[in-house]
């Protein structure tokens, strides 16, 4: 074996054939950089694919005279540390067309439950013993827009429950593309569409088979945490019967009457609110 007597030098001599061999390299990238063309701008674009999958599940929605199903809804909020913190609710639903719908919502979180019945919105809070009672309108489409503006009440599957969902996407429809298909949600089949619309991205996986959506993931443009929505959807039952002693609450009606009224804090004068990103029905 042949010792280095100048391993300085040899170190050397390493480091200049690097610098020689990256410096060649570098130049060699500036000029493929300098000869390549600036790459074309790719404009959104709504393919027909995607829109025929949102539509037929619309279609499938729309023409149910009785509806119910679960929602587990989850979503992000800041947290002190910084990362999103995780918070989820699980409501019941069950609606009858035109006029009547339920949403049972036990927790996490304060429990609630709200009532339509074509004449009056109710809603109920047990922990608390407290019901708001208001006049409203004859569909279940007005009664809950009347719901958000009265009382800010709103439900994140809104608009996979009004009389076409199809319709409020549509009116706002700036993207939307086929993702491909998913074997993992809700043990069945489903395309997976992502699509934007009032300023909000959405990614929904709908049953390949029965059209019926099954989870959905949603992100405020303007909302600079890019915080994350998501419902997952099960137990879908369409065109069951349902008692009409479904949509109204003895036990509610005898706790203590208050007024509706929003929540919203209280503005100071001169303060621009930032624009919020209220449900597509309610803009």
């Amino acid at each position: 074996m042949i010792k280095n007597k100048f391993p300085g030098r040899s170190l050397l001599l390493a480091l200049s054939i690097a610098l020689i061999i990256s410096g060649g390299c570098a130049q060699q990238a500036v000029k493929q950089t300098q000869e390549q063309k600036p790459a074309p701008i790719v404009q959104p674009q709504i393919e027909q694919k995607a829109v025929d999958i949102l539509k037929a599940s619309s279609d499938r929605l729309s023409a149910a005279r009785t509806m119910k199903f679960n929602a587990v809804v989850f979503y992000e909020s800041p947290s002190r540390p910084g990362p999103p913190l995780i918070y989820a609710t699980k409501s019941e639903v069950a609606l009858q067309r035109p006029d009547k719908l339920r949403v049972i919502t036990p927790g996490d979180g304060p429990a609630t439950e709200f009532y339509y019945n074509g004449k009056t919105i109710t809603a109920y809070s047990p922990a608390e013993n407290l019901i708001a009672i208001a006049d409203a309108p004859p569909t279940i489409d007005a009664a809950l827009e009347e719901a958000f503006h009265s009382a800010a009440i709103y439900f994140p599957f809104t608009d996979l429950i009004v009389s076409d969902p199809y319709k409020d996407i549509a009116d706002g429809l700036t993207l939307a593309f086929y993702i491909g298909q998913s074997q993992v949600i809700d043990g069945t089949i489903t395309d997976m569409v992502a699509y934007e619309t009032h300023g909000t991205f959405v990614q929904i996986w709908i049953g390949a088979k029965d059209k019926l959506p099954r989870m959905a993931r949603a992100v405020y443009r303007n909302d600079p945490a890019q915080l994350r929505h998501g419902v997952m959807l099960s137990n879908w039952k369409l065109d069951a019967a349902i008692p009409a002693s479904a949509f109204s609450s003895s036990k509610a009606n005898k706790a203590k009457r208050i007024p509706f009224d929003r929540p919203d804090a209280i503005i100071p004068p001169g303060v621009n609110p930032m624009a919020e990103g209220a449900p597509a029905k309610t803009k």
